[in-house]
């Protein structure tokens, strides 16, 4: 991988060419779609998405094909419409994934969605992508449960092995006299479990990841994640981790995109340990609130990058042009948030300048994302207290 820019061009594949003026179909509707479409737009793009809801955040700005995701109809009648087909998320129906392979251009294949929804199989990719893993074991059963925390400890995380997002799916288990509770809990959901050993970590950070399909990897800077009640609250660029532990990370996430065969983005959480030692957590084959910093504070965004990867065309620069914080807003904070656009607050100093972006949702609910805030800054420390003094996040609980 050359220093400059962290990309790495693989000369052996060929990329097959989505030109400027084809139409991409995006399977979700969401607000990761929206900023895909309109990052795409301004290359020359247009965007249809197959979505259940009517007037999402992506159908807002693009045109849209309401059906259930498991519609092959549907399925079938994105495929005719579009020159190529992206994913906003992973949980894609397999039978419809496969008819949208047979029927169109889906560059980001079925293989990935297959590895990725799956923790069992996701872990047994990454390592052997080469990449540390916290001890796991599989869970069948309450007495394997009990087995497999006697051998990893406490406290350890049972997981739903499909199906978990923003803390989602999970207990943690700090005493062995929770084994019926936790076991009880998510086996009652269906899905097959997996117990994890907790990492003891210092800080968690992410790599975004961009892969084209001509073989060319680039990495965007780390990102460093607080999170509040298992959802995602704050990225912090720079991370503030060394320097060292931040190029292993970069490394660490093209050679798993490599490793992988991923197209388009490769987001790549993971817990840099008390140990020193980096632990990947999870992966995940799309854009990532993690990445939404890039948006102002990167010269090419990771929506732009998606678009540009999925489409053959050469990756964008991901170098970083200002210190940044990125905060989220839930449906608990919007209110705050919509009074603080209106106020003279709102235009920033020459400090802090803040980028709002709302995704459209009409419903804003405890905990559901409703859009973010990007806080350019030349301290991050001054965008953190900015955060603290704006008073809209002091009710969330802090982990």
């Amino acid at each position: 991988m050359s220093e400059a820019g962290n990309v790495k061009v693989d000369g052996a594949n060929q990329a097959r060419v989505i030109a400027p003026g084809s139409t991409i179909g995006v399977l979700g509707g969401g607000q990761l779609g929206r900023m895909m479409a309109l990052a795409g737009a301004p290359l020359g793009y247009r965007f249809v998405a197959l979505d259940p809801v009517s007037d999402g955040p992506c159908g807002q700005v693009s045109a849209q094909i309401v059906a259930a995701y498991s519609d092959k109809d549907a399925a079938a009648q994105l495929a005719a419409q579009t020159d190529v087909i992206t994913y906003e998320f992973e949980n894609v129906d397999a039978e419809v994934a496969a008819l949208l392979e047979e029927r169109s251009y889906v560059p980001q294949g079925s293989r990935l969605l297959y590895t990725t929804q799956h923790r069992l199989r996701e872990k047994a990719a990454l390592e052997a992508a080469g990449a540390t893993v916290a001890p796991y074991a599989a869970v069948t059963s309450e007495a394997e449960l009990d087995a497999a925390l006697r051998r990893l400890g406490t406290p350890s995380v049972l997981k739903t092995a499909t199906g978990g997002y923003d803390g989602k799916g999970q207990f943690v288990i700090r005493d062995r006299s929770q084994v019926s509770a936790a076991y009880a809990e998510l086996s009652a959901t269906g899905a097959e479990l997996v117990l994890e050993q907790f990492v003891r970590f210092q800080c968690e950070i992410s790599v975004i990841a961009a892969r084209s399909s001509n073989g060319e990897t680039s990495t965007f800077p780390p990102a460093e994640n607080i999170h509040r009640g298992g959802i995602l609250h704050a990225s912090i660029v720079p991370a503030r981790v060394p320097a060292g532990v931040l190029a292993q990370a970069e490394q660490l996430a093209a050679t798993i995109a490599e490793s992988f065969g991923a197209v388009g983005l490769l987001a790549v959480e993971m817990f840099y340990g008390q140990d020193g030692k980096l632990y990947v957590n999870e992966v995940a084959p799309r854009p990532h609130n993690s990445g939404h910093y890039t948006m102002e504070a990167c010269v090419t965004s990771q929506f732009e990058q998606h678009v540009r990867a999925i489409c053959g065309l050469p990756l964008g620069a991901p170098d970083l042009r200002t210190p940044v914080v990125m905060v989220n807003v839930l449906g608990e904070h919007l209110e705050g948030v919509e009074a603080l656009m209106l106020s003279p607050e709102s235009a920033g100093s020459d400090l802090v300048r803040p980028k709002f972006h709302l995704y459209g949702k009409a419903e804003a609910k405890t905990g559901r994302k409703m859009g973010h805030i990007n806080l350019l800054c030349g301290d991050v420390n001054d965008a953190l207290a900015w955060i603290d003094e704006a008073g809209i996040w002091q009710s969330a609980d802090k982990d």
